[in-house]
C-alpha cells in the first residue's frame, strides 16, 4: 500500500512536467531518425583530381569512368603531380589519380598498367576507403579493357583464373544504418534511463521535499523502487518509439524475437536506472549530478563498440570493456536485429546484464542515507 502512494506521487509529478512528454517524442526522433544520417559511414562525393600524362583514348576513358561514378566528383585536372598535391594541401581535393605517360602502351603490350593514387588522410577513414574505391575502379577498368581488346590472351595459359562471388551475410546490402540503428536505440535507453534517474533524488534535494521523505517511516528500498519503476516504464516507451521510428523511417526490423528485445531491454533499463540512482544519491546538486553522469557516459559510449569495434582497441582497453554494460546490450540488440539470435546464444549477455542490474540497484539502496 505504501508503494502505491509513492508511485502515485511520482506519476503525478511526471504528468505535471510538460517537458517530459515532449522529451519522450523528441529524443527518439533525433536519435533514431536524424543521427543515422549524421553518423554516415559511407564515403561519397570524394573530390578527385586527375593528372593525365598520357593523353590517350585509354586514359581519357579511365577519366570518364572515374568521373561518372557516385563516389567521386572530378573537381580538378592538373597538368603535373606536384600541382595536384598543392590542391590536396589546400583542401580542395581528397584524391589524386596520376596516369603515367605509357599507360595505353603498357595496356596494349602487357595487358596491364600502373597508376599512382595519393589520398588526403587527415580523415583516415575517408582517405583509406576512397583510395580503395579508386583502386577497385582502376582494376575493373583494366579487366574491361583486356576483355574488349583481347589482351587477356597475353596471359600465360598455365596461370589459373578464378571467378569469385562474395555473399554478405546478415547485411547483404552493406547498409550502415542496419548496424547503427540498434546501437542508437541502446544510446536512447541509456540517455533516458541514466539521465532522468540521476536527476531524480537530487531534484528533490534542491526542491527541499526530500526532508519529508526522510522523516517518514518509508523503508529505503520502497522509496528507491518508487523512483525506479516510472523510469522503467519510460524506458520501455522510448524503446517502442525507437523501434517504430527505425521501421517507419529506415525500414529496419529485427530478424529475431521482439519479446527477446523487450526482455533484455528491461534488464538493461533496470541496470542503467540503478546506476543513475547511485549518481543521484552521491550528488548534492543537479549540476554535480549532470557532470558525473556525462563523465561516465562519454567514456562508456566510446568504449562500448557502438561506433568503433572493441577488437580494434588496445588489449588493456578490451579487458576494461568487460565492465561496460552498454557493450553487452549493444551486442544483444545487433545480434537479435541482424542475425535473429535465440536466447541460448545470448545467455552470457543475460548473466552479465543481470549482474550489473543487481549490483547497481543494491548499491542504490545501500547508498541512500535517510537522514536530514
Amino acid at each position: 500500500m505504501m508503494l502505491k502512494y509513492l508511485l502515485e506521487k511520482e506519476f503525478k509529478q511526471m504528468l505535471r512536467n510538460r517537458f517530459m512528454s515532449k522529451l519522450l517524442i523528441a529524443l527518439p526522433l533525433m536519435t533514431i531518425v536524424v543521427f543515422p544520417y549524421v553518423t554516415n559511414q559511407e564515403v561519397n562525393d570524394v573530390k578527385l583530381s586527375i593528372v593525365d600524362l598520357d593523353h590517350s583514348p585509354a586514359s581519357s576513358r579511365l577519366t570518364q569512368k572515374a568521373a561518372s561514378t557516385d563516389y567521386f566528383r572530378l573537381t580538378d585536372v592538373s597538368p603535373t603531380y606536384p600541382d595536384a598535391l598543392k590542391r590536396i594541401e589546400a583542401g580542395d581535393v581528397d584524391l589524386v589519380l596520376e596516369i603515367p605517360p605509357d599507360f595505353e602502351h603498357d595496356l596494349q603490350n602487357e595487358g596491364t598498367a600502373s597508376v599512382r593514387i595519393a589520398a588526403n588522410s587527415v580523415n583516415g577513414t575517408q582517405g583509406s576507403l576512397g583510395a580503395q574505391y579508386l583502386a577497385s575502379l582502376v582494376n575493373d577498368y583494366s579487366r574491361e579493357w583486356r576483355e574488349e581488346n583481347g589482351a587477356a590472351s597475353l596471359a600465360m595459359p598455365e596461370v589459373p583464373t578464378f571467378d569469385t562471388h562474395v555473399r554478405y551475410r546478415f547485411n547483404p546490402m552493406l547498409d550502415y544504418k542496419v548496424f547503427m540503428v540498434p546501437g542508437l536505440i541502446v544510446v536512447l535507453l541509456t540517455l533516458l534511463g541514466g539521465a532522468l534517474t540521476a536527476l531524480n533524488i537530487v531534484g528533490e534535494k534542491e526542491a527541499g521535499t526530500i526532508e519529508q521523505i526522510n522523516v517518514s517511516p518509508i523503508p529505503k528500498h520502497l522509496f528507491i523502487l518508487s523512483k525506479l519503476i516510472p523510469n522503467w516504464i519510460i524506458g520501455l516507451i522510448a524503446l517502442t518509439f525507437g523501434m517504430t521510428f527505425g521501421w517507419a523511417v529506415h525500414g529496419i526490423v529485427p530478424e529475431g524475437s521482439l519479446g527477446l528485445i523487450f526482455f533484455f531491454s528491461m534488464i538493461y533499463i533496470w541496470a542503467v536506472t540503478g546506476a543513475g540512482m547511485v549518481i543521484s544519491n552521491y550528488s548534492d546538486t543537479m549540476q554535480q549530478a549532470m557532470f558525473v553522469l556525462f563523465f561516465f557516459l562519454i567514456m562508456l559510449l566510446l568504449t562500448s563498440g557502438l561506433f568503433t569495434p572493441v577488437d580494434s582497441m588496445p588489449l588493456w582497453m578490451q579487458r576494461l570493456t568487460i565492465l561496460n554494460p552498454i557493450r553487452y546490450q549493444a551486442e544483444v540488440m545487433r545480434l537479435i536485429y541482424l542475425k535473429g539470435s535465440s536466447f541460448g546464444e545470448l545467455l552470457p549477455y543475460f548473466f552479465w546484464l543481470c549482474g550489473f542490474a543487481v549490483v547497481f540497484n543494491t548499491w542504490a539502496v545501500m547508498s541512500y542515507r535517510k537522514s536530514l
